[in-house]
Parts: structure tokens; C-alpha cells; sequence
């Protein structure tokens, strides 16, 4: 008897020959039924099963996770620049990826010191992203420190085509910068959305030109929508103003500053602008809030610069932890007790001289509102003051409190 024999797995209960003798006609037909099965042995039962159990499992797999055959599973359509969505992530983030691929460009800025060694640094390259097409010219977004120190500046289109760019305006402050560029052949426009609406764990995607690898792809999730980092915009170790930022951890790299941060709808959310580099940290890369650079962007397209109110006063903090003032400077000031914040004026220059401000004054007000530091003063005067606008100062002066009136400026370009 074979091991997969039919007559195995047969559940027949024997019977005596003097049974089946006296049922003739009934073990005949039991039989012949008996024979008619041999046709179809068990293992070939088993195969046959086994096929179609498989087959059913693999389709209720790609049914419940969505991965249906490339024939069957839904897509996303790009027309006319928007992103249709499609259930699979994956493929959301190659459709985005194209919608907005075009529209990134590769930056290098071939500064001064470089120009005669006709050598290239990291610091020389950077990304962009064409936002605007007016007339002939076709608007570039990037950082002010990538093309800052510029004697010459290139851009390199995604089809490998190299193109003089010429430098419309930058903001120091905002670390924004507009270039433009000869538009013909410029068929993609990047849409910009609404930064304001990212979630954390939202899925972005970055695109740029990391260490002059151009058209690179990396892809992370919202890590902080919000997130100030401190800024030294002399570069002195000081940090005299705040940038709000949207933190992620898409690999972010020198060069990939100016580029695109994407969202899964192919819109541009931020401008790739820094990342924190030091033993042992990863995944903390930050982006200019779009929100933020629409604006400032428009305006220097228009104007060529940023116009900010200007008092006049350069100044280092009265109580500042990481460079505090020394003990006999302290007692110079001859301050009251209680006057524990506040700037002090190192130099009055225009309006502010002209106001009456000098050398050892201690800022501790605008129009009744505490100035706390150099920060919350260059903040204050940024966003809360017009040019042309009186500001009312408080000060001390050799342990006196005063109060003039100054009237504002527009801020002198550097």
C-alpha cells in the first residue's frame, strides 16, 4: 500500500466475507464507486488545495495593505502641476517628487576669494527653487549665506543645463535671497502651500544639491512645526536674533540650503536652510517656514531689499548667561537693584543720537513694553514698528530712569 494510496485515508469500516457475500449487489456498487475515485489520488487533492489556498491568501494580503498589482492598484495623476493622491504612500512621494523636481535648481556661487584658484567649496554650492515667471525672467528662492560673498552666480536646471543667474535682492535677517534667470525653456513653477497645516509625523520630502550632488532626493517626516532656533547674524557667537523654523529629519547637507521642502501634495512648505552638525547628532534639519518667505521673497523681487524701521543703537545685553557683563562694568552702570534686564549702548548712531542716546544707557523699554535683550529689541523694532513711526525710549542713565522720543528710519543697507 502506497503512503498517499487512496485506501490510506479511507474511513471504510471492514466487514466479514459472509457480510459481503450476503450484500452482493451493495459491496458491487460501493465497488465500483471505490474505483472511480482512483482517478484522483490524495496528493494531487492536496496540491490542488494548496494551490488555491495560496492564491486566496496572496490576494487578501494586497487587499488589506493596499498593494495591489501594478495593473490594478490606483495611481497618482499629475495635471497641470497638483498631485492627485493615491492610497499608496510610497508612490505619493514619487509623484510629488516629479511635480516639483523641475522646478529645483543647483546653485554655485563663485566667490571672490575662489576666483582666481577657479576652485570650488562646499559653502560655494547651494539649491534654489524657481517660484515665479514674469515676463522673460524666471524668479529663483534660495538662502542669503549661499550666495553671500558672490562675485559670479550660476544656476544648473534639473536637464544638466548651466545658466547665469543674476542676484535680485537678499535679507540677512530672513536668510532669503531671489535670484532670476533667462525663462525660456522654464516650464515648472513651484507651488507653494500652506505651512501653517503641517502636523507633526507629516511626511516632507527635500530636494536640493547636497555637496554638489544636485537633483537629490531624501525624505523624512515633520519633526516640530514650530521650532525657534537662535541666530548670530554677525557671526560674533552672539546670538542676536531667532528664526522660526520647521525641524525634520530628512537628511539635510551642505548645499541642500535654498532647497525645496515638500509635502506629499507636490507644494513646497519650507526652504531648506540649516542643520545642527556635531558628534553624535542626527535627524535635526530645519526649513524657513514658506509662510514666512512668500512675503519677504515678493518684496525683494519688487524692491531689491527688505525695509525695516532703524533706531540706531548697537548694544550687548545687561543680564546675557553666555556672555555676562564683568562685576566693575556692572557698577559703572550704577543701576537700581531691581533692574535686572535691559540693553546697554555700547554706540548711538543716527536717530538714536539724535535722540539723545549715548554710550552706558540702559534700554529697558519701547512704548512702555519691556526690552529684555538685544533680541526682544531688534524683534520689537522689526515687527511691531513702522518707518517713520515716534518710538518712545526708557533708559537709565547713571542710576536715573529717562524717556525720550525717536523717530524712525528706514534701516541703512550693510
Amino acid at each position: 500500500m502506497g503512503l498517499f494510496d487512496d485506501d490510506f485515508y479511507s474511513t471504510k469500516v471492514s466487514r466479514s466475507r459472509g457480510d459481503e457475500a450476503s450484500k452482493g449487489s451493495f459491496a458491487n456498487r460501493k465497488h465500483s464507486v471505490r474505483r472511480s475515485r482512483k482517478g484522483l489520488s490524495t496528493w494531487q487533492i492536496s496540491a490542488f488545495c494548496s494551490l488555491i489556498s495560496a492564491v486566496v491568501a496572496v490576494f487578501l494580503f494586497s487587499v488589506l495593505t493596499g498593494q495591489m498589482s501594478h495593473e490594478t492598484a490606483p495611481k497618482s495623476v499629475v495635471t497641470s502641476g497638483e498631485v492627485t493622491p493615491s492610497s499608496d504612500p510610497f508612490d505619493r512621494i514619487i509623484q510629488a517628487a516629479a511635480t516639483v523636481r523641475p522646478a529645483v535648481v543647483s546653485i554655485i556661487n563663485h566667490k571672490e576669494d575662489n576666483k582666481e584658484l577657479n576652485i570650488l567649496d562646499e559653502s560655494a554650492l547651494g539649491s534654489g527653487v524657481i517660484y515665479k515667471k514674469v515676463d522673460n525672467k524666471a524668479f529663483i528662492i534660495t538662502n542669503n549665506h549661499v550666495i553671500e560673498d558672490s562675485s559670479n552666480l550660476e544656476v544648473v536646471t534639473v536637464d544638466g543645463e548651466t545658466r547665469k543667474a543674476t542676484l535680485v535682492g537678499t535679507d540677512k535677517v530672513s536668510d532669503i535671497a531671489v535670484l532670476s534667470i533667462d525663462a525660456k525653456g522654464i516650464n515648472t513653477i513651484a507651488k507653494l502651500g500652506d505651512s501653517s497645516k503641517l502636523r507633526l509625523g507629516e511626511t516632507v520630502i527635500a530636494i536640493g544639491n547636497p555637496l554638489g550632488l544636485g537633483d537629490t532626493l531624501t525624505s523624512g517626516i515633520v519633526s516640530y512645526t514650530e521650532r525657534k532656533v537662535p541666530v548670530s547674524l554677525n557671526q560674533d557667537g552672539v546670538y542676536d536674533w531667532e528664526q522660526e523654523v520647521i525641524q525634520t529629519d530628512a537628511a539635510i547637507n551642505e548645499g541642500n540650503s535654498g532647497g525645496a521642502l515638500v509635502d506629499l501634495d507636490g507644494k513646497v512648505i519650507g526652504i531648506n536652510t540649516m542643520k545642527i552638525s556635531d558628534a553624535g547628532v542626527e535627524g535635526l534639519g530645519f526649513a524657513i517656514p514658506a509662510n514666512h518667505v512668500i512675503d519677504t521673497a515678493n518684496e525683494l523681487a519688487e524692491k531689491g531689499r527688505i525695509a525695516r524701521s532703524y533706531l540706531g543703537v548697537y548694544s550687548v545685553d545687561l543680564n546675557n548667561p553666555y556672555v555676562p557683563l564683568a562685576e566693575d562694568q556692572r557698577k559703572e552702570l550704577n543701576l537700581p537693584n531691581n533692574v535686572k534686564d535691559g540693553v546697554v549702548v555700547l554706540d548711538a548712531v543716527g536717530p538714536a543720537q539724535e535722540a539723545g542716546i549715548q554710550f552706558n544707557d540702559v534700554i529697558t523699554k519701547f512704548n512702555d513694553e519691556p526690552i529684555t535683550s538685544t533680541l526682544s529689541l531688534r524683534k520689537y523694532l522689526y515687527d511691531q514698528t513702522k518707518i517713520g513711526e515716534d518710538l518712545k525710549i526708557t533708559y537709565y542713565r547713571n542710576g536715573k530712569v529717562n524717556q525720550t522720543t525717536v523717530k524712525l528710519l528706514e534701516k541703512p543697507e550693510e
